[in-house]
Parts: C-alpha cells; structure tokens; sequence
C-alpha cells in the first residue's frame, strides 16, 4: 500500500531519480558489479549472494515497499537520457518522525560519472523532496570517513554543518571506521498538527 505523498520520480537538468521497479534489477546489479572496488573502500561489506539479480530485485522491493510506507526514501540515479541505466543512489534511511522528523541520508555514484557535480545535482533534488511538504523531515544527518574529502565538500557545499567526530562509527573496509558527523536543517519545516 502506497501511503506516502513523497513523490517518486524526481527531475534535474542532466538526471532522472526514480523510486525504482522490478525491471531495473539488471541495472541494478550492473551498477554493483561496475563500482564493486570503488564502493569497497566506503561501504559496509556486502552479505553472500548480493551480486545476484534476485538480491537485487529483493532491494528494489524492499526499498519501494519503505517509500510508500514513509519508512525510507531511496531514489535510483540514471541520466536523463538513458533512464534504463543506473549512476548513482540517494537514500534517506532511518526516517523518525515525532518529535525528532529526521533521517540519515546516504548517496553513491558510479566511478565514471564522479566529477562532473552530478551527486551535487542530485542531492540538492533529493533534499528539496525531503524537506518539501509531502516528506517534511526537520533534520538530516549525514556521515562520511575523514579521508572522504569529496564527500565532506560535497556535503559542507550543500550547507550540511559538522556535528563531530564519531570514533568506530562503522565497520568497512575490514575495521571499524571513525565518520564525520554532520547535519543539515529544514529552514521551512510545517509542525505537524497534533503534537
């Protein structure tokens, strides 16, 4: 059941996010393959079977099933002109709502479309979702390795504003990992009724 008003598909000059379906999993599963040691370095280690096109479409699912839920706002990264194809992700994950609105947003993409400002584009998009109406988070938190410097600039250009360090925050890459903290702020947040 879809009970979320987030919208699904959103629209950039060079990029198409889209919610995703059951016929991207070959995509899907191309993008992984693709970005499998450029990925490793920052992100967690993959279970068994994860390079497999049902594990793949089983993210897919999952993944739709927490959007229309409001449990989670993922969006597939494909340019404009090729929307079969996946570059890239944006998820917003552990959405709470209450008294604390927020979620923990994160974002990859492709090796070979890396410096061109296309996460810059995609994210700038994505945010504006979440912080729109329809989704209406009054926080978002984002982590990345200290050594990640693209991505602390990325993030530090988005207006995201450092929290602190975390030591051991995630294990990748075979140890725990210290991550940066940070967080950005909805400037236009609507009080829920009913508090």
């Amino acid at each position: 059941m879809d009970l979320s008003p987030a919208r699904k598909t959103l629209h950039t000059p060079h990029l198409l996010l889209q919610a995703g379906h059951d016929g991207l999993a070959g995509a899907l599963l191309d993008f992984q393959q693709r970005n499998q040691a450029h990925f490793a370095r920052w992100d967690p280690p993959t279970p068994p079977g994860f390079y497999t096109e049902a594990v793949q479409t089983e993210r897919l699912r999952t993944a739709l099933k927490a959007f229309g839920e409001g449990q989670g706002f993922r969006w597939w990264i494909s340019p404009v002109d090729a929307p079969d194809q996946i570059i890239g992700t944006v998820n917003f994950s552990q959405v709470s709502r209450g008294a604390f609105h927020s979620a923990v947003l994160g974002y990859a993409i492709d090796r070979e479309w890396q410096g061109r400002g296309l996460m810059h584009e995609a994210l700038v998009a994505a945010l504006a979702e979440a912080f729109s109406p329809r989704i209406n988070l009054h926080r978002v938190q984002a982590a990345f390795r200290p050594e990640n410097t693209r991505s602390g600039a990325l993030l530090q250009r988005l207006g995201f504003r450092p929290i602190g360090l975390s030591p051991d925050y995630l294990f990748i890459d075979g140890a725990w990992r210290d991550h940066q903290l940070c967080a950005l702020l909805n400037p236009a947040f609507h009080t829920p009724s009913g508090w």
